[in-house]
Formats: structure tokens, sequence, C-alpha cells
């Protein structure tokens, strides 16, 4: 009976010594959980009773178990270890036969496939060609081919134009000069297209000058009128002056005495030029016109007066006080300027000239858009697109203020360009968008669109050249484009959206912009969330995810296999698993370049160690007094 006794003991504290030493043995092992040995008493009994003073039989090994408390997390230098941060066990393919593990430290296969040191694969949900997950269960795979180009089909520009700025272009109509008998007796309305009302001139007096005409002309909004006159003296030639004995000229305005001139020593016309010129009225100049085209025309003494006041003009060879032949009235000419607002001249009464003249005047424009003068548009910022080849190409947006529409009451107006490479597109090379804003600076719409979308239908991709560089082109039927651009895309056609941009008092700014094309990549890093999302970088600053790695829980952790390599298996006592992403219900998160450490308990081990020792010695001693015992009753005479 103590020989049983003391035997089962040695068993016991042996088996507790192989548990300790496989505990210490593994306490450097990525993911191993440490085991205790549970010990039972053992009983002689019968089967209907236990006996009155029942003596033990020793001890039995009830059970290893082990324990699957988290291990402390280590930093690693390799993107792809992981750690288990929680409850759940990594999923291994091990050829077929499905392994659970708590050790992360895995690599790629030279397939691509993410294993551990084995060459178990690693089990996730994998990721379509663009990155979407797509909760099918299978071998996590890394592509390491070259990311594929994508072409730009949305830029979104997110901006604030300045609405203290000016309008820098200038539509304006400027007449050929009017004649004073064409305006003198008329009268006449201008109308106006931004809500102005219209403003009546008067009627000219038939006596008036043209310096009268231009005051009463210029009192509109919108109109410049300034008046002129000029006498041209085609009878008077050099050859009059030179050999003139005493040559005169007198200039009287609107009837006044005749201007101080001095005449002496005058030779040519240039000489009376000067000679005019030189009077104190600054009003009066002259000058000698001269025919460069046809030399055989003789050269022309011109007078002018600034003010449009009539003049008149004597000139011959006579003595002082001896009236002058060659005597002429002139009349002073009316020159009319107005800009984009006057919409139309209706005439009232007299002659219908000015009516006339300002319908077969176009409007002339000054300072008009020119995207390589930086004066023509008031502000401009530019971003990077890409082609179907993965090319890069530049896009500049150009924003220039225009005059409000209606009476400039609650509503402001910009016009947008497009250039890309230089070449202006969406159609801007002949008309620009129209951006109208409320009086809060909110984007009411751009062309009618209130979604505040431009489609750009007409870029035809190109190389440094200016050819094209084979990429695609525009769609073969602009009409067909809609919004949101479907995927694939066939053609160059993007959508720029504006539809956050503002026109508040502020400086321009630029406040966000983003495009959804890139070049071509090359695979340069792997990143795995906490998620257990594995994305990977490329050199074109994109990152893809190529699919999550799955875990797996138990309902009964405790009945799961150990079969070495630091992996379990299922059996019938722990249930089947309960699969899921990580940081999903009660399956804990990832923890990327990281593994968890074994949960060994070195210095707890230690005195286990000293502890079945003891046991161990004990049980032989037990052994050893019931072999004296015996010994002494062998001796018996």
């Amino acid at each position: 009976m103590a020989f049983n006794t003391g035997l089962s003991g040695l068993r016991a504290a042996s088996v507790d010594l192989d548990v300790t030493g496989n505990n210490i043995a593994n306490a450097s092992t990525v993911g191993f959980k440490s085991s205790k040995v549970q010990f039972g008493d053992l009983y002689a009994s019968g089967f209907l009773s236990a006996g009155t003073n029942p003596i033990g039989d020793g001890v039995r090994v009830q059970d290893v178990k082990q324990s699957f408390g988290q291990g402390n997390i280590s930093f690693t230098d390799n993107g792809l270890d992981m750690a288990i941060s929680g409850d759940g066990f990594f999923i291994l393919n091990n050829g077929g036969e499905i392994r659970y593990s708590r050790a992360g430290q895995f690599g790629i296969d030279k397939e691509g496939y993410v294993v551990n040191n084995q060459n178990m694969r690693v089990q996730g949900y994998t990721a379509d060609d663009d990155g979407n997950l797509s909760g099918i269960r299978g071998d996590l795979q890394i592509e390491t081919d070259n990311l594929a180009p994508r072409r730009t089909t949305n830029l979104q520009t997110d901006l604030n134009l300045d609405s203290r700025e000016t309008v820098l272009e200038r539509r304006i109509r400027d007449f050929d000069p009017i004649a004073l008998a064409d305006l003198q007796g008329s009268g006449f309305t201008f109308g106006y297209s931004d809500g102005t009302s219209d403003y009546t001139v008067p009627q000219i007096d038939a006596t008036a000058s043209a310096s009268d005409a231009a005051i009463a002309i210029n009192a509109a909004p919108g109109v410049t009128a300034t008046a002129r006159t000029a006498a041209s003296l085609t009878g008077l030639t050099n050859s009059d002056v030179s050999s003139a004995t005493n040559f005169r000229l007198e200039i009287r305005i609107d009837g006044s005495a005749p201007i101080p001139l001095n005449l002496e020593n005058v030779s040519s016309l240039e000489d009376v030029a000067e000679a005019i010129n030189d009077t104190s009225d600054n009003a009066i100049s002259a000058s000698v016109v001269d025919d460069d085209e046809d030399p055989s025309t003789p050269d022309v003494l011109r007078i002018i007066h600034s003010g449009g006041q009539p003049l008149e003009v004597a000139y011959g060879d006579a003595p002082t006080g001896t009236p002058l032949t060659n005597n002429q009235q002139y009349d002073g000419e009316v020159f009319v300027t107005t800009d984009r607002n006057v919409e139309q001249v209706t005439t009232d009464s007299g002659s219908n000239a000015f009516e006339v003249a300002f319908n077969a005047t176009p409007f002339t424009v000054t300072n008009e858009f020119n995207p390589i003068d930086q004066r023509t548009y008031n502000h401009a910022t530019s971003t990077t697109i890409f082609d179907s080849l993965g090319n890069s190409h530049e896009l500049t947006q150009f924003y220039v203020k225009e005059p409000s529409p209606g009476n400039g009451v609650g509503q402001s107006q910009w016009s947008i360009y497009l250039q890309i490479d230089g070449e202006l597109v969406g159609g801007t090379d002949q008309t620009p968008y129209t951006a109208l804003f409320d009086q809060d600076g909110q984007l009411e719409s751009i062309n009618g669109d209130p979604n505040g979308e431009l489609i750009i239908t007409d870029w035809v991709p190109k190389d440094p050249s200016g050819d094209p560089n084979g990429a695609d082109g525009p769609p073969a039927n602009p009409g067909d484009v809609v919004s949101p651009i479907p995927e694939p895309a066939t053609s160059s056609a993007f959508v720029v959206n504006l539809a956050n941009t503002t026109q508040y008092g502020a400086a321009f700014g630029v406040n966000d912009q983003q495009q959804n094309g890139y070049t071509t990549g090359r695979l340069s890093g792997l990143d795995v969330s906490d998620q257990g999302v594995i994305f990977a970088r490329y050199t074109n600053g994109q990152s893809k995810s190529l699919g999550q790695v799955a875990l797996a829980a138990f309902n009964n952790t405790d009945g799961l296999s150990p079969v070495g390599d630091t992996t379990w298996v299922e059996t019938f006592e722990s249930g089947q698993p309960v699969i899921g992403a990580p940081d999903t219900g009660t399956l804990g998160s990832i923890k990327a370049s990281s593994v968890e450490d074994s949960n060994v308990d070195l210095s707890a081990e230690l005195v286990n160690l000293i502890i079945a020792q003891r046991n161990y010695q004990a049980n032989a001693k037990t052994i050893e007094t019931s072999d004296a015992v015996t010994q002494t009753i062998i001796n018996l005479r």
C-alpha cells in the first residue's frame, strides 16, 4: 500500500517537474501559454460504501491546464508582426488543417502569402482590386505588383473668393465722333441693363456748341462725353506763308477777339503752328499734318480747340486793318463712350444719328482676360491631375470678378476659366463659366447648376511637345457624361466640384483641394491597423487595403488541444470558433509591429520547481521507509 502511494506521488511530482520545466523552457516563446498541473487524491472504496475508515491510495494528475492570460506586448521592427490585445486567436491554414495561434510572427512567402515561421498561411478577409473588403475569408496574400494609375474623374475645390476685389475687365462702346449738327435740336434716353433707371438727355439747343452738347450727355450714368473742334486749313500751303509780304492769321473762339499771335519772320506752316502753340490759351494747339502715304499731298495746318468751342479762322497776305478773304467757321465734334451697362439709346426728338451710331458700334473689351497676364484676373489656383496613363498635368483655375447682375443688390458674379498645361478647356476659350453668389457669400449656381459642378468633356491629354500622348481622350458623346462619373471611366472627362466655394470679405484662400487620380506606384511598405486591416503603401503616396486579419474565439478556450508550434486545434470540448474582425464584439484589437510575449512568470516557475523537487524527494522517502519496514519483517526469525 505505501509503495503504491509513494509511487503515485513520484509520478505526480515528475509530471509537475515536466510541466514546470516546459514552462521555463518556453519563457521566451512568443505566444506561449503557461501550464499548471492539477492533482487529485485517490481512495479505494467499494461499490456501495467507502468504508468506515478509508485510507487514501495516493495522488493522480487530473489535468494539465493552460493559462490563456494576456502576455506582455513587445515592439519589433517587422511591420507584419502582430499581437492580439484581448481575446482571440489568429487563424492559420496548415495545408488544409486549421490551427489557431497567439504567436503573431508573420512574414511573406515567395507567393506573397502572409505566413508564420512554419509556413502556415494566415487567414482573413480578402479585398478586391479597389481595396474594398469582400467579407470572404481566405488566405491573405500581398500583391507586390505596381499599383496601376488612376485617371482623375473628380476634383474637389474648396476656396474663398475675396468679395472686395474690383472688376478688372472693362467693356465699352467707343463711338466715332458725332457731328454737332446731328446733336443740335435732338433729345434721347439711355436705358441700362443693370437696373439703373433710364436717363433722359434734354433736347440739345439748336445753337448749342459741341462743348454744351458734351456736358449734357456726360451727365448720364455710365456715359463719358468730350468735345473737340478741329480746323484743317487745306487751302494754306508753305509757299503761301514763305512768299507773303505781310502774312496774317486770325483765330477767334466763339466769336471772341482774335488770339494774339506773333507771326513775324514765319516762313512755313511749322513756324505758324509753333506761333499758335506759344499762345497763352492752353485749349488751343496746332500741328502740321503730313500725309506720309502720298508725298504729293501738301501738308495741312490743323488747329484744335480741346474744349469743343466753335472756331473762326481767317488768313491771308494783307496789311493790318485790311479784311482777310479766307474766312471759315468750324463747329466741334462730340466723342462719346458708354460702359457695358448702357443697353440702348432711344431718340426722343430731332436726329436719330446717335441712336444709329450706338446700334452700329460693338463693345470694345479692355484689360480682357489673358492667362499669361496676372493683371487680367483676380485669383488663380493650380493642382495636379492625371490621365489614364498616369501622366501628370497641371490644372489651373482662374477667377475673374464681373459686375454684379441686375441692380447689383443681393448677387455677385465671377467668371471661371480652366486651363490644363497652358491650354484652356471646358469651352472657356470661348465663353467662361459664370458663378453667382448670394448676399451671404454662398454659391448659388454655376452656369445655372445649383450643385456647383463643372463637367469638362473636351480635354485631350498631351505630351510636353503638345501632341496627344495616347491616353484616353474626350467622350464620343459629351452630353452623355453625368456626375459622378461611373467607374471604370472610359474617357478624359472629369468633374470640378466647387459647391463649397464662398465669396466673403476676406483674403483669397484655398481651404481644401483634392482629386482622386494618381500615377503608377511601386510597393514601398505595409501598415496594419488596430482592426487588422493590412494597407499597402506605394511610392506615389497612395495606400490600398489588401485584406483584413480574421480572429477566432471559443466558448471554452481551455478545451483547445495544443499541437505544437504554439498552435492549438479545435476539439469537441472547445466548441466551434466564433470568427470575426479584430476589435469587434469580444475580439481583441491588433497591435502592429508587436508580438505577445510568453505569459510564463519565471520567478513563480522557479519556486514551483523547488516545490516539485521537494515533493519528489518526500515521496521517494515514503518508498524508502516502506522498504525498510518490509525488510525488518523479512528479517524476523
